[in-house]
């Protein structure tokens, strides 16, 4: 079991300054956010941006339970908790709740979720690196863009 440290940074420099993008509104999927939460991971920039308001995060109901589920059979959960926690209590994390399904990810509608709130809370893009979401790129409407984890560390870090 990894352990993480979550928390406020106190601190940035380097490679952890960032961008200020406060009207850049995005949705996280879970595996990302477990690659970012532990300390020693080079993603964990996106933690450190999010703790530090550089971003709006956007999740629903739905994302949160998963997000919750995902990090106490990662992590443990005390972990699972103190995390979502934090999530309730930042300023820059947007609640929403999608009133329609899109059913825009016919090979794992179990993603559904994560479509249907960038479009319920308007982000600009989904961070994931699952390929399912890849059919995103060949619907017209509602448009929605997909970023990578790298494309993402990038776009906040430059």
């Amino acid at each position: 079991m990894q352990k993480i440290t979550l928390g406020r940074p106190l601190k940035s420099g380097g490679m952890n300054t960032f961008v200020n993008r406060p009207d850049m509104k995005v949705v996280i999927d879970c595996n990302v956010l477990v690659m970012c939460l532990a300390s020693r991971s080079s993603y964990h920039i996106i933690y450190k941006a999010l703790t530090q308001e550089k971003f709006q995060l956007v999740i629903s109901p739905d994302i949160l339970l998963e997000y919750e589920e995902v990090l106490q059979r990662k992590y443990n959960v005390t972990t699972a908790n103190t995390f979502i926690a934090l999530l309730k209590e930042l300023p820059n994390v947007q609640f929403y709740t999608p009133f329609y399904n899109w059913r825009l990810i016919n090979a794992d509608p179990d993603d559904d979720k994560y479509t249907d709130c960038a479009i319920a809370g308007s982000a600009n893009f989904i961070v994931t690196e699952d390929k399912h979401f890849a059919i995103l790129k060949k619907i017209a409407f509602p448009k929605i863009t997909v970023l990578s984890i790298d494309e993402f560390v990038h776009l906040i870090t430059t």
